[in-house]
């Protein structure tokens, strides 16, 4: 098992974490086979689907050690337990929840917990957090995160919510460490997830860094 920061270190790494939130279990397992597909290695399944720890559970098995799947939106200890348990390799989640911070830590998960100012960001970190959902991120800005970052260079964030593939590359540049996007990325059919997905971290890898 790897140790906590090299799981942050490989789920941040493409600087795109692809949410899922389905309908069914079936229609998770399609999403997440279609993004891993497309490219990305980290995707997170949203414990508000149905089933959502069994698909955890599948998709890493099927993975292996190709990509990191975690749990979203892990909301007290009993539900972090519950995703450590299925299988998944980090815990996310909109909210900063102790329990959840500890239930990870405890068995050697990262947990990325939500924030909304400045202030919920340093008691994020203070708390534990391995990385900082800005949450959520559509009542912001780049420019937010920019000004964040000037007075907390050491809060390692991530944009969340209403996010789209080509508004990313913006939050990068402003000095977020990864994006997290849902809906927005998996839409469509396979070919429109697959060509939206390989467009995305082009201009990513574009960016450099």
């Amino acid at each position: 098992m790897a140790y906590r920061w090299e799981t942050t270190r490989a789920a941040l790494a493409q600087r795109v974490v692809a949410i899922i939130r389905a309908e069914s279990y079936d229609a998770a397992a399609a999403s997440c086979d279609t993004l891993l597909s497309a490219g990305l290695t980290t995707v997170e399944i949203s414990l508000t689907t149905p089933f959502a720890l069994e698909a955890v559970t599948t998709m890493v098995r099927e993975v292996g050690e190709d990509a990191v799947i975690g749990a979203g939106t892990v909301l007290d200890g009993a539900s972090a337990r519950m995703a450590v348990d299925a299988g998944a390799r980090f815990l996310s989640a909109p909210n900063r929840d102790i329990g959840v911070i500890s239930t990870g830590h405890r068995y050697g998960l990262p947990v990325f917990c939500g924030a909304a100012t400045p202030d919920e960001v340093v008691r994020a970190l203070e708390s534990g957090a391995d990385a900082v959902n800005l949450f959520p991120a559509s009542v912001t800005s780049p420019a937010w995160v920019r000004d964040v970052r000037a007075a907390l260079p050491q809060a390692p964030l991530v944009p969340t919510g209403g996010i789209t593939a080509q508004e990313a590359p913006e939050w990068i540049a402003a000095g977020a460490v990864a994006v997290a996007l849902g809906p927005e990325q998996s839409c469509g059919d396979r070919a429109t997830v697959l060509k939206r997905t390989a467009d995305l971290l082009a201009r990513l890898s574009d960016l450099g860094g």
